[in-house]
């Protein structure tokens, strides 16, 4: 389940990170006839600080016994703390609640303290790696890896384009009911955006590198949102009776710092293998839209044909809540797998800020 997706600065602006969680935690628990988690897990970057998983758990009512863990995986954090409580879940059966959350429009603002009566600097943002082996903001890294891999202007945006198209229809067929629970009045994803042309993404400038081919109009938004999962054993799954997502095998990777956008590469690649699988097999595939030229370079390198991935639209249109994406994308393989019965076997790929990607391949039990 995962909240709808809100524009920074918007319908969710008032709406902490730990409000955002705490009715996604309650509804899923609430689904599950009284079978109480023995943990909670959710991955944030940007938030208050602290353990917003702890805060949000007893805002969603659950018990003070109840333990609850943050991840902080930058980007790939809703998708690592699935990780992360499939792990827990083997070492000792029974529910974790996991997933993730954003609050852009809530992270506080950081100074470094005054020097020699001079005034406070703003902290814009942590560094994705050491300065010597190069830490390039996301929208210059994503237009150094377009460069890299010959991703023209004109792809990236017939790309973005197809996202909000593919997203608007989802919207429009139902497709995102079930597994969209209303927050603060807000029931649908802000951002997409119903024709939504190339003609018009063509009239934008260059948002990061002069003369470059990144965009505000190929380029996720900031956004607000909140995803999560139940995590239980076989035995459990089996007592509960309901469809699920068997996690076939995870994965995580490094690379080059300067080109974080290729992290999910050789992540996807890993689990792919550890499940015996190819692409071939694989019936959906969810990668994490942070940037059209990010996922394209990503869909080349793979060998993966780009028509294959985000059938709904992804987060070009849907939007990109940093700590929760990695989690929406679980979320839409259980909608399109389980809810939609359109296929057997998932992916779930998402590159991270620093060089990193997790990957995840998940098999429909009905």
């Amino acid at each position: 389940m995962r909240t709808p997706i809100g524009t920074a600065g918007r319908a969710l602006r008032d709406v902490t990170a730990a409000d955002l969680a705490a009715p996604v935690l309650a509804a899923l628990a609430g689904s599950l006839d009284g079978l109480l988690p023995h943990d909670v897990v959710l991955g944030n970057c940007t938030g208050p600080g602290g353990d917003v998983a702890r805060v949000a758990s007893l805002a969603a009512g659950l018990p003070v016994a109840v333990p609850a863990l943050t991840v902080d995986r930058q980007c790939g954090s809703g998708l690592a703390a699935i990780d992360v409580a499939t792990a827990l879940v083997r070492a000792r059966p029974g529910l974790v609640l996991a997933g993730g959350v954003e609050s852009a429009s809530t992270a506080p603002w950081r100074f470094r303290p005054p020097a020699d009566g001079a005034d406070p600097v703003r902290y814009t943002r942590a560094p994705f790696a050491p300065a010597t082996l190069g830490d390039p903001d996301m929208g210059v890294a994503a237009d150094q890896l377009a460069a890299k891999y010959g991703v023209t202007r004109e792809r990236q945006d017939a790309y973005s384009a197809r996202s909000h198209a593919r997203a608007a229809a989802a919207w429009e067929a139902g497709t995102f009911g079930a597994e969209v629970l209303p927050v603060a009045g807000l029931a649908r994803d802000e951002r997409v955006r119903a024709g939504l042309t190339v003609e018009r993404l063509a009239r934008l400038r260059p948002a990061f590198v002069d003369g470059g081919t990144v965009t505000a109009g190929n380029a996720c938004g900031v956004n607000d949102g909140a995803a999560a999962v139940a995590i239980v054993d076989a035995a459990t799954h089996a007592e509960l009776g309901l469809p699920g997502l068997r996690v076939l095998a995870t994965a995580t990777a490094g690379v080059d710092p300067q080109l974080p956008g290729l992290g999910l590469v050789p992540a996807v690649r890993a689990a792919l293998d550890e499940a015996g699988l190819t692409l071939d097999d694989v019936d959906a595939v969810e990668l994490n839209e942070a940037f059209a030229g990010q996922v394209l370079a990503c869909c080349d390198d793979l060998g993966l044909d780009e028509e294959r991935v985000c059938p709904d639209g992804g987060a070009l249109a849907l939007g990109h809540p940093w700590g929760a994406s990695g989690a929406v994308l679980a979320v839409r393989l259980f909608s399109r797998l389980v809810h939609q019965d359109r296929g057997e076997i998932g992916l779930a790929g998402i590159a991270v800020g620093g060089g990193q990607g997790v990957a995840m391949v998940v098999q429909a039990c009905r």
